[in-house]
């Protein structure tokens, strides 16, 4: 069986004592102290700084886009993504999906996100505009990647 790694929402201090950072602490090995990537079965990315403050989203993008090229770069890995930046820090589905938009199959994204990208794509289609189309293209693939993928098993964190 390929191995799942958890991907979770964290803090630049690594504080992981609430939600999913919790949880992959307790159960996929991330370890305190450590805020930023590959850690255990788990990855951290972080949405919040050192000092627990919310990170605005081009902040977060950069850490989504070294994840997405440490996924590519592992294609031997699954990546089970949680819906970061959602819980504790605040921010909507619709805001952080699409920063998942080009990531590769081996991501399995929560049904929050796929959502999201889906309505996004449905709504750009319905605007007609010509600077969305390469966008709208992205997420369709995206979303066939993703309907492609959930259908396998996958073990999620207890609700």
């Amino acid at each position: 069986m390929t191995p799942m790694i958890f991907v979770f929402g964290s803090n630049l201090a690594g504080r992981h004592g609430k939600g999913a950072a919790l949880y992959a602490r307790q159960h996929h090995g991330a370890i305190y102290g450590v805020g930023v990537g590959p850690q255990g079965s788990s990855y951290a990315i972080p949405t919040k700084g050192h000092k627990l403050e919310v990170l605005p989203i081009e902040a977060i993008k950069a850490h989504v886009d070294d994840f997405l090229e440490y996924a590519r770069q592992n294609p031997q890995l699954q990546f089970q993504v949680t819906a970061i930046g959602c819980g504790l820090a605040g921010y909507k589905p619709a805001q952080i999906a699409p920063l998942f938009l080009l990531a590769p199959s081996n991501c399995h994204l929560p049904d929050e996100f796929r959502h999201a990208l889906e309505s996004a794509s449905l709504a750009a289609v319905k605007s007609n505009s010509s600077y969305r189309v390469p966008a709208i293209a992205r997420a369709r693939e995206a979303i066939a990647r993703q309907s492609n993928t959930s259908t396998a098993a996958v073990k999620r964190r207890p609700s």
